[in-house]
């Protein structure tokens, strides 16, 4: 599994933070566990929908932005949302290894803020929608017997700076499949989100990647994510392959905890960075191991839960 919670500054804070998790008995539980006894949760309805209370996403933004540092964006708004018909090749990475990437806009960390220092434990990305503020990640991400109620998410995050602001849900959808045991099928799940205080979509701000639906296999990709023990993005770029016929497989060694929900990208424009989600990090084993990356395959379930999440009040 790649849920692990650690701090926002640097290693010596996060060691620091890590510490005093696990002496107060708070840290995020691995594997089928779910989160620790005081981590935050609420009970959605049976489809697997939630809508999240205002005040209590606020609480969230402001734990957030009171530990990160805004600075100007490096590019302006709505510039990113604007495709080529270029696409990167994607070369296999060598060796089969996670390195040091650059930001992406569209892409972030899932921020918890509701034990202590804001602490990030899994990745997400911006995808196209038809009022462009969605958000796709990983299930486990956002629900562990319950929906997590402390969720922000800082898309180009970076060094402790959020460039592109902090944003919380208004609702998140998953299947009740996975609700109900874990199902690694349907690991994957959607949040609308809103920036504190602003009206504007997330998608005019950051760019959005476009939802892939029935994948082939065999299609080179780059998969993003940040590790919890890092300010940074990592990426690895590999071709995909099946594992069955309901998971998809990417393997690279050092995608390690945190990079849960992170993009598996295709057809990337070299201009703007922004590709098509083929999967997020996930699914068999909750993601997989040092070596092996899966996503649940994005079929005709997780197009029925992008449409839910996309029509839901």
């Amino acid at each position: 599994m790649r849920l692990k919670v650690s701090g926002t500054g640097p290693a010596v804070i996060a060691a620091l933070v890590a510490t005093v998790l696990v002496l107060g008995g708070i840290a995020l539980a691995l594997g089928g566990h779910g989160p620790a006894p005081d981590s935050p949760v609420a009970e959605g309805d049976a489809a697997g929908h939630y809508t999240q209370p205002r005040e209590q996403a606020d609480a969230a933004a402001k734990a957030l932005l009171a530990a990160v540092r805004s600075e100007p964006a490096p590019a302006a708004p709505g510039t990113r949302a604007v495709r080529s018909d270029r696409t990167d090749p994607l070369p296999a990475s060598e060796p089969l290894e996670a390195s040091d990437a650059k930001p992406s806009p569209a892409v972030g960390p899932l921020f918890y803020t509701g034990q202590g220092t804001p602490g990030h434990g899994c990745t997400a990305s911006v995808v196209h929608s038809p009022k462009g503020d969605l958000v796709i990640t990983a299930a486990h991400c956002v629900h562990q017997d319950g929906f997590r109620t402390d969720i922000a998410f800082a898309p180009g995050y970076h060094d402790g700076v959020a460039p592109y602001g902090v944003w919380v849900p208004t609702s998140i959808d998953i299947d009740p499949e996975w609700a109900e045991d874990r199902d690694p099928d349907h690991d994957v799940a959607f949040l609308r989100v809103r920036r504190l205080g602003d009206s504007t979509p997330v998608e005019q701000v950051t760019g959005a990647e476009k939802l892939g639906l029935k994948p082939t296999a065999g299609k080179a990709a780059r998969l993003i994510g940040y590790p919890a023990d890092r300010d940074t993005p990592v990426a690895c770029q590999n071709t995909t392959a099946m594992r069955g016929a309901t998971q998809l497989r990417f393997d690279c060694r050092g995608l390690t905890n945190g990079t849960s929900g992170g993009p598996v990208l295709t057809d990337v424009d070299p201009a703007t960075g922004l590709g098509t989600v083929n999967g997020v990090v996930g699914g068999y084993q909750e993601g997989g191991d040092d070596d092996t990356s899966y996503s649940s395959y994005f079929g005709d379930a997780v197009a029925a839960l992008y449409k839910r999440a996309t029509t839901s009040s």
